[in-house]
């Protein structure tokens, strides 16, 4: 297996859910910011909205950051308008719920689960270039965490923005970095 880290987004156009309205959302909408594709297995199931409903919750603290969210399933526009109109979980969601009935961006991002026409739970952070940094798939039955999230994509913007610089486990802004080299070997 091959990794999908540094690699470009695939191009793509797909229809979208958002703030009452239909839209297009395409790859060319990502460049020049950072975004997370947020993908899950379907509408109108269970760990899902408990997800998505975390991940309302955070959304203003990732877009003051500068960063866009997605949420991505194999519905389409149509079925997530009618599973925010039904949930009030789903109700609190102001980010874009992309549309991928055909499976080309599941595919792209290898989360799709062929013989079900569905997706895995998979998470990836896109900086504004169109490389994706960050790339986390979990089996359908595990639940992801917003906070962990936010803290990867902070760790992943510091690091863009300060070249030499690496952050250590449980990194938080603020926190003490490292910079690799020779005299570093062996003193951690």
């Amino acid at each position: 297996m091959g990794t999908i880290i540094n690699s470009k987004i695939p191009e793509f156009k797909v229809q979208a859910y958002h703030s009452d309205a239909f839209k297009t959302v395409s790859d060319k909408d990502l460049m020049g910011k950072w975004s997370v594709f947020f993908f899950y297995p379907a509408d109108f199931t269970f760990v899902c909205p408990t997800e998505l409903g975390d991940l309302a919750d955070k959304y203003d603290t990732l877009k003051n950051a500068g960063v866009e969210v997605y949420s991505v399933s194999t519905d389409t526009h149509f079925t997530h308008k009618a599973w925010h109109d039904a949930s009030e979980t789903i109700k609190k969601i102001k980010f874009p719920m992309l549309a991928d009935p055909t499976g080309h961006l599941s595919r792209a991002f290898g989360v799709h689960i062929e013989s079900e026409g569905l997706a895995y739970r998979g998470t990836f952070l896109v900086d504004p270039e169109g490389r994706i940094k960050i790339a986390e798939i979990h089996d359908n039955g595990i639940g992801r965490n917003a906070d962990e999230l936010v803290r990867k994509v902070q760790a992943a913007q510091f690091v863009a923005s300060h070249p030499g610089e690496v952050c250590p486990a449980k990194w938080r802004p603020g926190d003490k970095t490292l910079k690799p080299g020779l005299n570093l070997v062996g003193k951690i």
